[in-house]
């Protein structure tokens, strides 16, 4: 028993030897001091002479020390050992590199890479460790050898990696293709790679580069992946009608099975204002989808478009348009998208209220999902503030944040509860609902919350009586029923009367959004650059340096100045809501690649 005891004894305290020793050499060898490091590596080698760590480790020690010779005569005994792994070949190698041997240098490279033949298993540690030491054509040669050799060996993307630290673009796509093609790894992952090299110009020579190898691809193997990254690339180039065309084609060559795909191109052109790219697609879907909800959805779609530059004709034969779809489709939970987008084109459009208001009380009636349920009332909720009906609006408010109350849609309620509360003066209220939403998992919903308990806030304390705040949440009003004109002089009534008030930027930053929307750009400019020049210090300094940035960069096309006020947000503004869209702008505008 007393033996026993002893020989644990003795294992653990040699377990615990090997482990200090272990410890310390790494930390000296990580601190720079070679000259400990290499004491406890050689004890740690004459322990485990097996341990190709330990012995890697001595070796590079050797090497910062300029012991060249020591290490050469380790790594020379090394490989006599039958079973020497080939990775010392690469090490002793790389020790007369250092020495500048460069013919016994490539001898012992290349008997690194004939151990693959031995063993295509081995393809990997050397390819690895030819990387380590950039020796990138000796890398290539050790991964494509052991893929050859065994073919259930991929080391594609490693290829990538290093056809793109060469400057060989052509190869480095081909390889990461290879990956999507065979399945070795996630279309996004490869993806995001090669995303590092292109940009949103299609003459950008790595982008015609990608386009080449797609088709040459497609040619050689006609197959519906190539029309989708072709596809990829020709939105990531904002070339939606080119991407048009090989959705049309996936869409044929998969039996019309879904039109997923196409709707979300179609949303995406809409999104970035190519209105007749999104016209065709939705058109597109329309004339061929056999599922009545996606067809509803891209007729509603269509209505969108045709309602951004309208009149009163246009208005007349929308209506007509959506009196018709409602015979087509009926009143049904499924088609629900229908109901409310009437609702809000009679609503905010034709300024007629209560038969909206009717409309959406009938859809509330239907056996409904707790989340249909939530969206009708939200948007009847919205329709009773057009209508000023408040107290209304805010129990179908108040409905769906106490039924969703973890979900986006309850705090979008809850921001509508304040909201609403703000428009009829009841600040106190809004202050506390806005309190809350301030730690929304919404970014959007928050930093909205923010703004406007700071508004209610600071502009509650100096003026008891809140004239200013009021005649602000009034202008808010009338903006919100679209009548822009006298939001606009309610919001001058303001900067004439309440000069040197807290509110005042506020009001300048209000009205420069809605002169926008007038596309008076001119005066929204000059609102703008006021707030950047008397209140760079204030909390609306990083908005109104993003909205000159996107003034400048989509309505006046003064690029440069646009460069400005974004960058005025990357030094100046880095907790900014605005911060990743200002990086992003500034980097696109500068010609960066964009991932």
């Amino acid at each position: 028993m007393r033996y026993l005891l002893f020989l644990i004894s003795y294992f653990v305290l040699q377990t615990f030897s090997y482990s200090q020793e272990d410890f310390l050499a790494k930390q000296y060898f990580n601190d720079g001091d070679y000259e400990k490091a290499v004491v406890f590596y050689e004890k740690l080698v004459q322990k485990n002479p097996r341990r190709t760590d330990y012995s890697e480790g001595l070796v590079a020690c050797y090497q910062q020390l300029e012991r060249y010779s020591d290490a050469e005569n380790f790594l020379l005994k090394k490989i006599e050992d039958t079973y020497a792994f080939p990775t010392f070949f690469i090490e002793l190698g790389y020790n007369y590199t250092l020495q500048n041997q460069s013919e016994q240098s490539i001898a012992y490279y290349e008997k690194a890479v004939q151990k693959i033949d031995e063993n295509p298993n081995y393809g990997y540690s050397v390819g690895y460790r030819f990387q380590k030491y950039a020796l990138l054509d000796y890398a290539i040669k050790a991964y494509t050898r052991a893929m050859a050799l065994k073919p259930d060996l991929n080391y594609d993307f490693q290829l990538a990696r290093i056809y793109g630290e060469q400057g060989d673009i052509p190869k480095m796509y081909q390889s990461y293709l290879n990956l999507i093609a065979e399945g070795r790894t996630s279309r996004s992952n490869v993806l995001r790679n090669i995303d590092d090299f292109i940009s949103e110009d299609p003459s950008n020579e790595n982008n015609i580069l990608l386009r080449k190898v797609l088709l040459k691809n497609a040619q050689q193997n006609p197959d519906v992946l190539w029309n989708e990254l072709l596809s990829w690339l020709f939105i990531q180039q904002k070339q939606y009608k080119s991407a048009f065309g090989q959705e049309k084609a996936i869409y044929r060559r998969s039996d019309g099975s879904s039109m997923d795909r196409l709707n979300s191109l179609g949303q995406i052109a809409l999104e970035d204002n190519d209105h007749t790219s999104a016209n065709s697609i939705f058109e597109f879907i329309v004339e061929n989808s056999n599922d009545p909800v996606a067809k509803l959805n891209a007729e509603l779609h269509l209505i969108d478009i045709e309602l951004l530059d309208s009149d009163r004709k246009t208005l007349d034969a929308v209506e007509k348009k959506f009196e018709e779809l409602v015979l087509q489709y009926g009143n049904q939970g499924r088609t629900l998208q229908l109901q409310i987008a009437y609702a809000n084109f009679l609503t905010f459009k034709k300024e007629s209220a209560a038969p909206a208001i009717a409309m959406l009380k009938e859809s509330l009636k239907l056996p409904l999902s707790r989340m249909g349920m939530a969206y009708v009332k939200l948007a009847l909720g919205d329709i009773l503030v057009f209508d000023q009906k408040f107290n209304q609006a805010l129990i179908y408010f108040t409905q769906v944040q106490k039924s969703l109350k973890n979900d986006i849609l309850g705090q979008d309620a809850r921001y509508k509860v304040a909201q609403t509360s703000f428009y009829k003066g009841d600040f106190d209220w809004a202050l506390t609902q806005l309190k809350v939403l301030r730690g929304s998992t919404s970014q959007l919903i928050a930093n909205d919350a923010m703004q406007l308990s700071l508004l209610i806030s600071d502009n509650s304390l100096e003026d008891s009586t809140q004239t200013a705040l009021k005649k602000y949440a009034r202008a808010d009003l009338l903006a919100y029923q679209n009548k822009k004109e006298q939001a606009i002089e309610t919001l001058e009534d303001i900067l004439q009367n309440h000069k040197g008030e807290k509110i005042e930027d506020e009001a300048l930053l209000r009205q420069a959004q809605l002169l926008e929307e007038k596309k008076s750009y001119s005066d929204a400019e000059f609102n703008y650059k006021k707030i950047v020049e008397f209140y760079a210090d204030g909390i609306l300094a990083d908005d109104a340096h993003f909205a000159l940035g996107e003034l400048y960069r989509n309505q006046l096309n003064q690029t440069e100045k646009a460069k400005a006020h974004y960058e005025k947000i990357i030094y100046n503004y880095q907790d900014s809501y605005y911060f990743p869209k200002a990086r992003r702008h500034f980097r696109r505008l500068r010609g960066d690649a964009i991932n």
